[in-house]
């Protein structure tokens, strides 16, 4: 968790203390290792929160915490080190200026346009064409039914006998398997 990757090691970069970080932004607690100072509790790291307050080397976050099926809203207090900015509103906001955008092309051209997020759809069907015959060729396996205490079950695998127990019979409805 505290450790550093391959040739990654070392004090941290310049851009790092140098980081661009306003109230409100979403940012990411990632404990860096080499520095102890101003270090968060092992719970935080990886979290997400939004900034709330900043000193001259700290950055104070809201970190939603589960606590006994409830969710609490925790205020702490990282050094600057400590703190990535977050990509999570990255999609969401790029989807809003697309969604500017066609809004503004609509009102130029008069088309009602559609901004709601549909889910994929799945993939369209097709048929594969078998390369050299055209006959089709299918091939035919026997279905064993294998015997248990709990009841019966079909077993797809022809190479493999299974024998039922003296005790268990097949009920008379049914055809003789074995």
């Amino acid at each position: 968790m505290f450790s550093k990757k391959f040739k990654q090691h070392g004090l941290p970069h310049l851009s790092q203390y140098l980081m661009n970080v306003k109230v409100g932004d979403y940012v990411d607690i990632f404990a860096n290792p080499s520095i102890h100072k101003g270090m968060p509790y092992k719970h935080y790291h990886g979290r997400t929160g939004i900034v709330f307050n900043l000193t001259k080397t700290s950055v104070g976050i809201r970190v939603n915490k589960p606590v006994n099926g409830r969710i609490i809203e925790k205020r702490i207090h990282v050094r600057i080190e400590h703190v990535r900015k977050s990509k999570c509103q990255k999609e969401i906001l790029a989807r809003k200026v697309s969604n500017e955008e066609a809004k503004a092309n609509a009102m130029k051209t008069g088309v009602k346009v559609n901004l709601k997020r549909t889910p994929l759809l799945p993939k369209a069907g097709y048929f594969l064409q078998s390369p050299g015959e055209t006959e089709i060729t299918t091939i035919q396996t026997r279905l064993e039914l294998r015997l248990t205490s709990r009841g019966h079950r079909f077993c797809p695998r022809p190479d493999i006998s299974y024998r039922a127990p003296e005790r268990l019979k097949l009920p008379p409805s049914r055809p003789d398997w074995s």
